[in-house]
Parts: structure tokens; C-alpha cells; sequence
């Protein structure tokens, strides 16, 4: 868990440096395996949330032992399920 969140923030520290984000950024590990990232207030609030919810992700499901075929199946059949009831609000 703490390894993909360093992943992630690796990543974004690599475009950083690429002057893909132009902002400062400030990384570092705190008390209790906490890491903490300090942006400036000029960067994409929006890219950051989405950054924020894929560590969440991450976090989340680090101790699933499903399988991606699974979860892909359990999405197909979600789906399936919602056009099936939803389908007449967009066909007429």
C-alpha cells in the first residue's frame, strides 16, 4: 500500500520535473506512515483529486486477491444490468 502511493507520487514528481505541472511540490514522510504533499495554490485542483482517488484506490484494494477477469465480468454484468433498465430514457 504505501510502496503504489509512493509509486504514484514518484510519478507525479517525474512530471514535475519534466515541466509537465509547473508548480512547486514538497514530498515527505511523516509520523505513522503518513506521507504528506504540499502543492502550490496554481495547480488543477481537479488533477489533484483525481490523483488523490487512484492512491485511494490503490490503498483500497492492495489486499484484494480478485482477479482483473473478475472484476472486469462483475463491471460487464453491472453494466448490462443498468442499459437493460435504463435503455427506454434513451431510445424512443
Amino acid at each position: 500500500m504505501l510502496v503504489q502511493c509512493l509509486q504514484v507520487i514518484n510519478k507525479i514528481a517525474i512530471f514535475a520535473k519534466l515541466n509537465l505541472i509547473q508548480c512547486f511540490m514538497l514530498i515527505e514522510r511523516v509520523a505513522n506512515n503518513q506521507i504528506t504533499i504540499s502543492f502550490s495554490s496554481g495547480i488543477d485542483i481537479f488533477g489533484v483529486q483525481r490523483l488523490i482517488d487512484y492512491a485511494k484506490y490503490l490503498e483500497s484494494t492492495s489486499k484484494s486477491r480478485a482477479k482483473q477477469s473478475d472484476v472486469d465480468k462483475l463491471a460487464d454484468d453491472i453494466n448490462a444490468n443498468w442499459w437493460n433498465r435504463n435503455k427506454h430514457r434513451f431510445l424512443k
